[in-house]
């Protein structure tokens, strides 16, 4: 099975050999779970990003940074695992669960991107909690009927992406002082949770603001990718 996990700390500047001690624990991250990682990447800042509301139909772009947020999504994997505790025992190991935290999604389904992924464009999804239906539901299907729509305008711009299960389905993992804290449910409570994503290739900004635009969701985080993975 297929999971999301989700990176989230504080954004702040970093000092060269703040920045070196960080690129060396992933490194080694990579090297004991390279062979669940499925795709992932570290994010931009959120000064180059966008928030998306409105819907297709009227939508409305807002650029970053976003003040109201504390902490924000700064990377994301895609692991690959037989089971929960599995993946789990996975986001334990990434840096950010350190000082931040990982939200831990189950995926529905997964396609993966058909090349090697740059600085691309990663579209996080973002419903309120009530607004979340699970699969195979009446309002499921007809979602689906809309990201099928999506997904013929936007053709090969889409380079992968996936449905995530409902926020109950959500596990928050934090790692203090070598002790493993797992809470229930996404990281910020009451808030808009993600609800699904998609990986976009665009030529330039405005062209992957105007993909996004055309996601059917109540809000779309449009963040470039950093291109320092390799995945």
């Amino acid at each position: 099975m297929h999971y999301f996990a989700l990176l989230i700390s504080q954004e702040r500047e970093l000092t060269p050999d703040e920045a070196t001690e960080g690129m060396a624990a992933f490194q080694a991250f990579h090297a004991k779970a390279g062979s669940a990682i499925r795709a992932g990447d570290a994010l931009a800042p959120t000064a180059h990003a966008v928030r998306i509301t409105g819907g297709p139909d009227a939508p409305v772009v807002t650029d970053g940074p976003f003040a109201e947020a504390a902490e924000v999504a700064c990377g994301y994997y895609v692991l690959e695992a037989d089971n929960l505790d599995e993946a789990l025992a996975l986001a334990r190991d990434i840096p950010v669960a350190t000082f931040g935290a990982v939200e831990v999604w189950p995926m529905v389904g997964w396609n993966p991107p058909s090349q090697q992924l740059g600085s691309d464009w990663l579209a996080l999804l973002l419903e309120p909690e009530d607004n979340v239906c699970a699969p195979s539901t009446e309002e499921w299907e007809s979602g689906v009927c809309a990201h099928t729509e999506f997904g013929n305008a936007a053709g090969e711009h889409i380079l992968s992406g996936a449905p995530l299960h409902p926020p109950s389905t959500a596990t928050t993992v934090r790692v203090r002082n070598n002790d493993v804290v797992l809470t229930d449910g996404p990281y910020v409570e009451g808030a808009e949770v993600a609800n699904g994503f998609y990986v976009l290739r665009a030529a330039d900004r405005d062209e992957a603001v105007k993909l996004a635009s055309m996601i059917p969701a109540s809000a779309v985080e449009l963040r470039r990718l950093a291109g320092v993975s390799g995945l």
